[in-house]
């Protein structure tokens, strides 16, 4: 139950991102506010370091590989828009691999990032916050990108009243993506 709730919560992200990139033109993945600041193309190649670190046999090796480069994963030079998808990607079927190998019994188990013990369970938990930090990064780009364009992803401003009424109009339930959605 915990890894099905978990596996929601990663694909509505992985989703919310997929969006907001969608909307923004192929330079705008690698405009940044200013040289401190991150690109898409930039949390995007972050985001897929961190996958590929964490969850590679994240059950025999620390979730830290020695191969990682994290300083090199802020470096703007990741260009074109089926590259930065393809990586994407990647990383995202890296986790949901390492969650599909898995079952709720294994949450307990100890493994090791940055040689500190955690349960499989609180790694979880951790990247839970870490991506949709860094999904909302991009979600905020992009908006900014699409000034005057930009088509919400949640409820759309002065529109709440007329969501919750449809909502509320509707019988009581619960939203579940499908299996095949839970396998990409």
């Amino acid at each position: 139950m915990v890894l099905t709730s978990a596996k929601r919560q990663f694909l509505y992200y992985k989703t919310l991102g997929e969006k907001a990139m969608a909307q923004v033109d192929d330079a705008g993945l690698n405009w940044q506010y200013n040289e401190e600041s991150n690109s898409i193309a930039v949390i995007v190649k972050h985001l897929w370091g961190n996958m590929l670190s964490r969850w590679t046999d994240f059950l025999t090796t620390d979730g830290e590989k020695p191969s990682r480069q994290r300083d090199a994963e802020f470096q703007n030079d990741w260009k074109g828009r089926d590259f930065i998808v393809q990586k994407w990607e990647e990383g995202w079927k890296c986790l949901f691999d390492a969650l599909d190998s898995i079952t709720d019994d294994d949450l307990n188990k100890i493994i090791y990032i940055r040689n500190e013990g955690h349960t499989i369970l609180e790694a979880i938990n951790r990247q839970l916050a870490h991506y949709p930090y860094h999904v909302g990064q991009i979600v905020y780009i992009a908006r900014m990108l699409n000034d005057g364009k930009w088509q919400s992803l949640s409820i759309p401003r002065n529109k709440s009243n007329d969501y919750n009424a449809d909502k509320f109009s509707q019988e009581k339930g619960i939203r579940h993506f499908t299996d095949s959605e839970l396998k990409k």
